[in-house]
């Protein structure tokens, strides 16, 4: 069941990519980024609301379990970190066209190794280090596919965006995992609608403070912005393919590699939106580039057992 669900998050995370570059297209950033925080909070208030008054949702996985200061303090730091992420990730996303943005994304599992060997002096065994060294081929290969569309990764500041917005989407995988895990085995514990339903409504308050201080004042200065219907479907999916995840991780005999591994999967949806609807360039070349980012990803999992 778990495995199904990583599945059906990577589908849904496919076209939640491909429906926010189609919404961020010669549109403003941050009001985008505004409402889909408002529309995900808008599915998750009343699972709040009705776990909190009535008996009706105890015992569903709808239900949202409550808590004080202690508790809330782990989401607000998630909210931090995968606002961040999404900012940094909308802005990219919008300059940059979405069969470079996927695989870069695709590489996720990567940093997480990396990360892990720099900070906390792990080790790789030779199926990572395989692994890594493929994501990197694969990076430097889609560097040079990108020159041929005038995009040049050593000096464009979307590319650097897109980047950072995977590297703490990194941290945002780890974290998750520390926030689900039971205490016995060094976690928090925390329920997992609560806090999925949590995070997006701190995000909504936080990107109604950049709104009104940040894009309302200069706005006619700026890109216009315009409605979109994509906009609520990037809302639709995203809750979706986040909650198929969280509670695939909930499941006893869920295994963290396998999901992250399976949910970056989401690369080959959005790939083949952006070659069938977005029309973009050098697809063979870039083909090539995605291949081995997943192939990269399969010597990891492969290594991490």
């Amino acid at each position: 069941m778990w495995l199904i669900l990583a599945f059906l998050s990577a589908a849904f995370l496919g076209i939640y990519d491909s429906l926010k570059k189609k919404a961020l297209k010669d549109n403003a950033v941050i009001p985008i980024l505004f409402l889909n925080t408002l529309f995900s909070s808008l599915i998750f208030l009343p699972f709040i609301i009705v776990s909190g008054t009535t008996d009706m949702l105890d015992g569903s996985i709808f239900h949202v379990a409550s808590g004080g200061w202690e508790v809330h303090k782990y989401i607000l730091l998630k909210a931090l970190i995968v606002l961040s992420s999404w900012i940094l990730g909308y802005f990219g996303m919008k300059h940059l066209p979405l069969t470079i943005v996927g695989p870069i994304n695709a590489t996720r599992p990567v940093m997480v190794l990396v990360g892990a060997l720099l900070f906390f002096g792990e080790r790789l065994n030779v199926w990572q280090w395989v692994g890594v060294s493929l994501a990197v081929i694969s990076f430097l290969l889609l560097s040079r596919s990108g020159k041929k569309e005038g995009i040049d990764f050593k000096h464009d500041h979307w590319i650097y965006m897109i980047v950072g917005a995977a590297m703490l989407g990194a941290v945002s995988g780890l974290y998750d995992k520390y926030l689900m895990a039971p205490e016995g085995e060094g976690g928090v514990g925390l329920d997992r609608m609560m806090v999925q339903s949590w995070y997006n409504i701190y995000q909504c308050f936080m990107m109604l403070a950049m709104l009104l201080l940040l894009w309302w004042p200069k706005h006619k200065q700026t890109t216009p912005f315009h409605w979109d219907w994509a906009i609520i479907g990037v809302s639709v999916f995203l809750s979706t393919a986040d909650f198929m995840y969280f509670y695939s991780l909930s499941l006893p005999a869920a295994m963290i590699s396998i999901v992250s591994m399976v949910r970056r999967g989401s690369v080959i949806v959005s790939f083949m939106c952006g070659a069938m609807f977005f029309r973009e360039k050098n697809l063979k070349a870039k083909a090539v580039d995605l291949a081995l980012v997943l192939l990269g990803m399969i010597f990891l999992y492969i290594g991490s057992h």
